[in-house]
């Protein structure tokens, strides 16, 4: 797609939640909060011209590498919240774009998302073949008060679940969808854990794909704060995530 003349280096959407984004006490499920700002993130793409469709004539993808998610509060059923985005870098495979939602002028969110991107021929990490100049990039600008990390995945484990990856968890690129991982992980947190809205902030590392019909082990840490969780295929980790109560 062309450039968009409505863009802009910044980028704000409005989003409703509806009741089926939501837990049973009626507050936006962690999952859901992910899909929003990947989608607004992929709205920012394609008026900008370096979305999956403009990429794709390259065989090219941009992929999730790391994700870190800061809660102040969350918004519940029937709230209307706008998501702000921007990019923080972006030199030859990679990016950083930040993300921050609000409720009215109250920012209840923040997010910094590290992103790759991927030959979906190849499956491996190349410089971006779109021009991207057009984009002013905001170095100084944070949405998070820490920085995405290296999740220490050395500690103690024990196995949670085992899985076989099917279909419904793939998406357009044809692996594991992103938010997929932490699905599966916030299975085995005690409910209570996230009924009661304690989680402060969350943090995800991407490091190998997982396709259909692959065989994975989910495991989470002894300690319980932080609470580790690690996926991993053929005994190699391809996924670790960190939550902080």
């Amino acid at each position: 797609m062309p450039i968009s003349p409505d863009f802009t280096s910044i980028l704000t959407k409005d989003w409703e939640i509806n009741f089926l984004q939501c837990y049973p006490n009626g507050y936006l499920k962690y999952t859901d909060l992910c899909n929003m700002l990947q989608l607004t993130a992929a709205t920012h793409s394609e008026v900008g011209g370096i979305s999956f469709s403009d990429m794709q004539e390259f065989n090219q993808a941009w992929v999730l590498s790391k994700m870190r998610v800061e809660i102040i509060k969350l918004p519940k059923w029937k709230d209307t919240i706008t998501v702000k985005t921007w990019i923080k870098s972006l030199e030859n495979s990679r990016s950083i774009r930040c993300l921050e939602m609000y409720l009215g002028d109250e920012k209840i969110v923040g997010c910094e998302t590290f992103w790759a991107v991927f030959n979906t021929k190849t499956r491996r990490p190349e410089a971006l073949a779109l021009p991207h100049e057009h984009f002013e990039k905001y170095p100084n600008e944070n949405a998070t008060e820490k920085e995405f990390s290296r999740i220490d995945i050395s500690r103690s484990k024990e196995l949670v679940s085992k899985k076989t990856i099917l279909l419904s968890d793939l998406d357009i690129v044809n692996h594991a969808n992103s938010v997929k991982y932490l699905e599966w992980c916030l299975d085995y947190v005690a409910p209570k854990n996230i009924t009661n809205k304690s989680l402060k902030s969350f943090e995800m590392n991407y490091l190998k794909e997982v396709s259909l019909n692959d065989s994975i082990e989910i495991e989470k840490s002894i300690s319980q704060n932080p609470l580790i969780f690690t996926i991993s295929k053929d005994e190699k980790v391809c996924f670790a995530l960190e939550l902080d109560f």
